[in-house]
Formats: C-alpha cells, structure tokens, sequence
C-alpha cells in the first residue's frame, strides 16, 4: 500500500475527491475501515467464476488487492500467492501444487495486540521460496486502539513492525513467524516490503533471505530504506539502512533481487530527488555500497489516473537478475511506471545493468506505444531457467468506456530485456474499479483501495503465472448482509499460467 492523507481515507462517499500525500503509509485505507467498523469474518464466495484460462483464487467475500505470487524451484507445479484482506484483519496465503489449477487457503498468524481495546492487522504480502522447499511471507503488521462505533473513544496508532512466516508444506501451515523491527507510536510507519531468497547454487549465501521496505513518514530522518537479512531461514533478523544514512527517509517502493553470485541488488523510488535509485552488497547484506540511480522520472510519487482515479498509481520499481546459463546471466533488469513522452499517458519502462549496476541502459518500453492507453501496476520476474524476462501490468487499451476505466492485465516478454514481444493479454475479463455498469458511485468498489499498488508475476522454466485483483464478480451477491456486508464479493485475487 502507499502514503495518503487521513482526510482523503475518510472521503469513503466522495471517492473522486480523495488524493494521496507522502503523510501517511499506504496500509491507512485497511486501517480506516476497520478503525471505523471493525474487522470482518472470513465469508466463502462459495461459486467459483473460474473459466479456461483464468482462475479465481480468493472466492472470498469482500474486497482483496495487492497481489504477490512464488514459485518453488524444487518444484515449479507448486505455487504460492498472497493478498491483502481488506475487510478482515489478518494476510491472506493461498497454495497450490498443480500449477495453479486449483488453490487452497489459510490466514497468515499475527501477533498480540497493543493496549486497550487493541487491535492489529497485517498488510503488504511478499512472497519467495528458497532452494530448500522453505517458503517464506512477508508483511507489515500495524498495531493501533479503537473501541469500534463507541462515542467518544478515539483511534490511535500504537506501532507497526515487520513479519516473516515461514512454511516448509507450499504455504498450507505457517507453524513460524518472526516479527521484528516495532516502531512504537507514529514515529515513523514500516511499508511496502518486498522479499526474496538467494536460489543460486553457486552463491557463497545460499538460501539467504533477504526483505526490504521503506520505513516511511515525511521524510523522518530515522525513517529510510532497509534490509534486513537472515541466515537462518527466517528466525532472526539483521537491519540496515541503505539509502542516504544520515538524511531523511525519502524512499518508498522497495525491489529486492539476487544475482548469481549472491549480489544482493535493491531499488526504490526516490521521492525527493524523483529517480529510480539503486544499491547493492557484495557480502551477502552485510555491506551497502552508495545509492546511485536507474533513471530519472517524471511522476514523483503516484499520479491519479482514470482506471485508479481514487488510490491512484504508485511509482515503484520491480527488479529482477537473470541467474540462468544464458548468455545475459548476471543481467539486472528494472521496471517502473512513468508517463509517455508527450506527458499525456502512463507507462512501464525497463532499463538493463551489465555491471552490477554502475550503470544502466537508457530506459525503453515493455510494450507497444498505444496513444490514449494507461499501463499501471506492474511486475517482474526473469525466468532462471530460460532467462527470459516477464513484465505484468494493468492496461487500459481495451476500455470500451470511453474513459479509460477498463482494464486488463497483459504479459511482455523479453529476451534480454530490452526488445519486447508484442504483449499478450492474460485476463479473459475487462475489471472496472470506476462503476459498475455505469452505477457510479458503486457500493462493491472498494474505492479506497482499487487495484492497490502492486500486482505480481512469477516464472520458471518457460511457464510463466501472473496474479492480479479483478473485479469481474464484484456485485455478485450485493445485498446479501453475509457477503462483504451487503457490498458483495467485490475485488477478488485471480492468476493464470502462460505457457
């Protein structure tokens, strides 16, 4: 999630009018909800709407976002994914070993709460598998006080820290969790994590793991861009800073990634200096070289967009090291949104490093120039068998609106990342996160979430599985007080497998 103001959180019945700031972390929406109606019980959709080429993974009732998809390299049939639970307070994890045919589901552990009348919840999903069968879940867990629609009892923010679960069944159990980094109060708020595990067998950090994420806030000058690592698959923690030590904390957006000889490589967006910025270790995350840059930018921090118009379109990075035998091994290569040349319409960018990332190809689209087209929401992952390099993102050419609000999710491929395949499209389905059928505003929109900020992609030798929010069945059993509060199934969590 990302940074918006409480004001616009609570503008839930003017969602066109609310907008974004760097004032608060991205997880305020799910906070407000629940802050002001308490957290729901898990309700079955009960009827799958999965088709041929698309497969629901949620069936949930109320909205989910913010999607993140793994794949086991002992075996690449088995599949692990995660959500955001908006309606609900804890992460939500889904598994499958039959290459994402079926799916099954479990909520991720969260920790005690904090004080009186205390609750907390869980936010940012991150998944990875290591090379040893352990897959491990990240996410932040914000703690905070409120006695739910009780006069006169206001809400505070009692910390937030960071989570790691560990499940060594493909994500069916989650017998370990480790939580660390708290940050009492609103000192500053820990966001948008992202985590990997060191695969390489020619790596000296083998199975490593390795998490980042922005600990945010108006530029707190104890805030910044951190990694922690383990390794001990996951039991304990090692925090560093490694964006500007002494300064304030400007990131957001976070991209872990590893190359083959256990290079740890991580990006960000740089909201002060509006760059694509960069880091690396060379000692398995002990060591932190000076940030340096991908690419500048146009867009800042998000832009409002018509297909997000309300949660608008976060600017982060995805970053990805090619690790197979191939002739780019060792390749880094970096997506991100930013506007079109003639400022009129969003796109996804990639640039490439051959050098560990001194330095970096001139940034060039993932996918065919369409005037009028918003690409938003991206992912990437680079096969580390095939090297071939994935982006997914969220494209409105298919809008039959008029007003870009359609969306679809399409696939670019790459052989070196640099000169794309035309796109594919992926979903079999137009998602509308504006109306519903014209109904506009539309009770099984969760406007203050949308899409979210990020969506995920993951590959292994050739086969390539997006995941993404859609919002296809979103009034499906609107008017039902046991589905999403009479609001319906709304956003659910879809993927697909692209051979």
């Amino acid at each position: 999630m990302r940074m918006r103001t409480l004001f616009a959180a609570l503008a839930l019945t003017s969602p066109a009018l609310a907008g974004n700031t760097q004032q608060n972390p991205t997880w305020w929406d799910k906070f407000t909800y629940i802050s002001q109606n308490g957290p729901d019980a898990f309700s079955a959709a009960t009827l799958s709407a999965s088709t041929e080429t698309n497969v629901d993974v949620s069936n949930e009732c109320g909205p989910q976002s913010e999607t993140f998809i793994a794949i086991n390299p002992r075996k690449s049939s088995q599949l692990a994914a995660g959500s955001n639970e908006i309606f609900r307070l804890p992460m939500r994890g889904y598994f499958s070993s039959d290459d994402g045919k079926s799916w099954g589901e479990v909520d991720l552990p969260l920790p005690p709460p904090i004080g009186t009348n205390g609750v907390d919840f869980g936010s940012d999903p991150t998944l990875a598998f290591d090379s040893s069968n352990n897959l491990f879940y990240g996410y932040i867990v914000v703690f905070f006080g409120a006695a739910f629609n009780t006069p006169g009892f206001g809400v505070s923010i009692n910390g937030t820290e960071m989570a790691v679960a560990r499940s060594t069944d493909g994500g069916k159990t989650w017998p370990l969790v480790t939580f660390f980094d708290f940050n009492g109060g609103e000192n500053h708020f820990n966001d948008k994590p992202m985590i990997t595990a060191d695969q390489s067998a020619s790596s000296p950090f083998r199975d490593s793991v390795y998490i980042a994420w922005d600990a945010a806030l108006g530029g707190s000058s104890s805030g910044g861009i951190r990694v922690a690592l383990s390794r001990d698959h996951g039991l304990t923690f090692t925090t560093t800073r490694i964006d500007n030590a002494n300064g304030p904390g400007n990131g957001i957006g976070t991209t872990v990634t590893t190359g083959p000889r256990g290079q740890v490589y991580v990006a960000w967006n740089d909201i002060a200096a509006n760059t694509i910025a960069f880091n690396s270790s060379f000692d398995g995350g002990v060591t932190w070289g000076t940030p340096g840059v991908i690419s500048r930018k146009a867009i800042p921090f998000d832009i409002g967009i018509p297909a997000e118009f309300n949660r608008r379109a976060l600017v982060y990075p995805a970053c990805s090291t090619d690790r197979s035998k191939g002739p780019h091994r060792g390749r880094i290569t970096c997506s991100w949104m930013d506007l079109t040349p003639d400022g009129l319409d969003t796109d996804i960018y990639v640039s490439v490093s051959d050098d560990q990332g001194a330095t970096w190809s001139p940034r060039s689209r993932v996918a065919e120039s369409l005037g009028g087209v918003d690409r938003f929401n991206h992912w990437l992952a680079t096969d580390p068998v095939t090297g071939v390099v994935n982006v997914s993102f969220y494209d409105t050419r298919n809008d039959s609106t008029g007003g870009r609000f359609e969306t679809d999710v399409y696939l670019s491929q790459s052989g070196d990342g640099v000169s794309f395949a035309p796109s594919i499209r992926v979903t079999d389905a137009k998602s509308n996160e504006h109306d519903c059928n014209g109904l506009f505003p539309c009770k099984s929109i969760n406007y203050g979430d949308q899409q979210g900020d990020y969506e995920g992609v993951a590959a292994f030798g050739g086969v390539v599985h997006p995941v993404w929010t859609d919002s296809r069945r979103n009034t499906e059993r609107a008017g039902d007080p046991n589905c999403g509060r009479g609001r319906g199934i709304m956003e659910e969590v879809f993927t697909a497998t692209i051979k």
